[in-house]
């Protein structure tokens, strides 16, 4: 069975057979379908009244446990994205009801971000919506093939982008 990828290679090969087009069979059709995912992804986050870096946010803040908030540069750091951007998307987040700004109780200098009992439920609906996504689209995987994928792609990561933080990186499915 062929794709796109395939093809791509052909005439690559035909038109520069001085360069071996052999890294597209990877990084092509994480590439392409990278995109794929992200469509289906974005799709349960709309479904749910999210943009991917509101959902990223609400994902953050849930995982941190009780009681649900982290600093705005702690929002950052973990979302990979500017402290500008964690503002735009709080903003947005708070005028929804989702998440409230308040002093940290550890640090009455210190800002928090936290959710509201709205925010932690619906964090709660999206990300089981998420994860039966997320379930959906690896299901015709074979479960060696998933588990194999998983170990290579998170080596390779390790290798890539050693420190966890990849410059220019964007919020990932890792929310």
């Amino acid at each position: 069975m062929e794709d796109h990828v395939d093809e791509i290679q052909r005439e690559w090969r035909r038109e520069r057979p001085d360069i071996d087009p052999a890294p597209q069979a990877v990084i092509g059709r994480l590439h392409r379908l990278g995109g794929l995912l992200m469509t289906e992804l974005e799709r349960v986050y709309a479904e749910h009244g999210f943009s991917q870096g509101e959902f990223d946010v609400l994902m953050t803040l849930r995982r941190a446990g009780e009681p649900y908030e982290r600093t705005p540069g702690d929002l950052a750091a973990r979302t990979m994205v500017t402290s500008g951007a964690v503002s735009k998307r709080v903003d947005r987040l708070e005028r929804a009801g989702l998440v409230a700004r308040r002093r940290s109780a550890q640090d009455g200098r210190g800002r928090v971000v936290a959710l509201t009992p709205a925010g932690f439920a619906a964090a709660d609906a999206a990300f089981t919506d998420h994860m039966t996504n997320e379930h959906r689209l690896v299901a015709d995987l074979d479960p060696q093939d998933r588990a194999d994928l998983a170990r290579i792609l998170s080596a390779w990561l390790v290798r890539v982008d050693p420190d966890g933080v990849a410059p220019g990186a964007t919020p990932s499915d890792d929310a």
